[in-house]
Parts: C-alpha cells; structure tokens; sequence
C-alpha cells in the first residue's frame, strides 16, 4: 500500500553500496531495511512497502528498551508516556520508530538522515537527531547525534536496533560470543528490572563470554561490564554452523547490550528466531527512572551526545 505520493509505508528509500557490500536505509525511523555482504543478508530484511515488524533496523531514541509504566520524574515534576507497549504496559523505544527522516546522500557510500522529536506528552523537550550510515573496508557504520534543542536538560538516550543473520539456520543453530559479565534480571511477565547478578545466575541462559550455541535459550535481557579491546570497543559475534557469521561492536558511549532471540507468540509465525536483536545501548532499561545508576545522559541545552557501532561479515575460518 502506498500513499498518493507513491512513497512505500517506510518512506523515502536510501541505498549505499561499497564493493559487496549493500546496504538499504529508510526514512520512517531511519531504519536499516536490510544490509548483504557477500550475497548474503547480515540483518533480517524487511520490504519497503511493509508495515516495519517489531522495530526491525529501527534507530532508537531518546530513550532504548522500556520506561516502566511509562512513568517517570524529571526535575520534581511526574511525567506520563503513551503506552505504546499495552501487553506490559510500559512505553516501549521512544519517539523515533515512526518519525519521518529526511535524507541527503554522502557520495554512494553514505548517507545522513535527520528528524526533530517535537515537546509531546510525556516528553516535553525538542531534540534533533542526526544519523549517518556508511559503508567500508570496514563495515556498516552507523553514528546518531542527539542534540538538546530546549531550553532545560532533557533525559535522553540512544540505540540501533538490527536482528542479526549468522548464515543458514536460525537462532538456535547459531553460536554466539557475548563479552558480558552481568545481566540485569527482569520479571518475567512484563519485563520489569529487577536486579543486577552476575551472568553464572544462569550461565545456560547468559553466560556466552566463550563462545557457544545458542540452542533454546530464550533471552530477552540487557546486559552490562562489557569486556572491551585497547581501542574501547565492546565486540559481540554469531556465527553459523559453517564457521561464516556476523559481528557488531561499539564505542564507549554505550554501557549495555541488550539481547534478544525473536522469540514470537506464534512460534509459527514467520520471523520467528530468525534474527539476534542485538543493542548496544547507552542507557539502560528504565534509565528514565533510574538516572546515572544506568547510565542516563542528561543533555544540557545546545549539548550533543554520539554514539556509534558497526556491522561486518565474519568470514568461515
């Protein structure tokens, strides 16, 4: 279904391409819609013209993962969220996953996307959102730019949000290194945090410092003292039963990691554990109500916060 326009329900399409590698972009959420490498897709893709499924690609902001209740208190004053997750009742990945961006292509390897989040209930603060995506050597770079265009500080926080694509199979053929040592526990039911422990809770369910299969383990967790090389970046890697596989890393600016395995309702359904959601994250969940504890950016007016992290094939070795 298209609009009058003709555009496609994920609006304006950017495609970027560097060698192999091609990677599409679209203007509703700025979302990743697919990216190949080697002729084969690195991110469970989505068309142009669907409606976009369980934030696949999305760029997330100003807050990552939950606001429990969708409420909060900033400055003495009770804020409320729509609740844009009614089955647990919190408000879900922020104001950016259906916000129009408008593109300008950076050469045929790049482009940079840019929306504003407009004073709206629950979030009265106008923040501009500046995103490039580039491919090279190197990968598929995304960098986000968020910057305080209010008149007073304003919570925010920032993350992508790709289901990764080892190679053939699904989640649970799938084996996966994970640099974390801790997991923040939540209920079951809804979601909520609970706790930090340390990721041998459970070393079935969250240990992957050393790489294993995946299996049946269903995750739906963020996690945090993230192991890091001599240049600050945290590395997490999936590889499929080939030994061929996908990585992403991050910077410094994002403290935790949340992991998903796509774990639907219908285990029928299509997309069904076929991606890992993996999100570095520069916050954590409920960081709205839980401040610097997890590691809440408070943008002083005119202040600009970066984050950025890179998707790359990993060859069979």
């Amino acid at each position: 279904m298209k609009g009058r326009s003709g555009e496609p329900r994920s609006g304006e399409q950017w495609s970027i391409a560097y060698g192999e590698q091609r990677a599409v972009i679209a203007g509703v959420g700025a979302s990743l819609r697919g990216y190949r490498a080697g002729g084969r897709d690195l991110v469970v893709p989505f068309g142009a013209d669907e409606l976009r499924p369980a934030f696949r690609g999305v760029t997330v902001a100003p807050w990552p993962n939950r606001v429990v209740d969708g409420s909060f208190t900033w400055n003495g004053e009770r804020l409320q969220l729509p609740l844009t997750e009614p089955s647990r009742g919190h408000a879900l990945h922020g104001c950016t996953p259906w916000l129009r961006f408008a593109g300008e292509r950076q050469g045929p390897h790049a482009v940079v996307l840019r929306a504003v989040i407009e004073p709206q209930a629950g979030y009265p603060w106008r923040i501009a959102v500046e995103t490039r995506y580039a491919l090279g050597p190197l990968g598929l770079t995304q960098e986000v730019v968020g910057t305080n265009l209010s008149p007073e500080a304003a919570p925010y926080g920032v993350c992508p949000h790709p289901y990764l694509v080892a190679g053939a199979g699904g989640v649970d053929d799938w084996t996966l290194r994970l640099p974390a040592s801790r997991v923040l526990l939540v209920d079951e039911h809804r979601l909520v945090p609970e706790s930090l422990a340390e990721v041998s809770v459970d070393p079935e369910r969250f240990d992957f410092r050393e790489p294993r299969r995946i299996g049946e383990a269903r995750i739906d967790h963020a996690f945090t003292q993230l192991e890091r090389g001599e240049d600050g970046r945290a590395r997490a890697e999936l590889r499929a039963p080939d030994g061929g596989g996908v990585a992403m890393s991050w910077g410094p600016e994002c403290a935790w990691l949340q992991i998903h395995t796509a774990d639907l309702a219908d285990s029928g359904a299509h997309g069904h554990r076929a991606g890992l959601a993996v999100e570095p994250m520069s916050c954590g969940p409920d960081a709205f109500n839980h401040g610097t504890e997890r590691n809440l950016v408070e943008l002083a007016p005119g202040e600009a916060h970066r984050a950025e992290w890179r998707i790359e094939a990993l060859d069979a070795s």
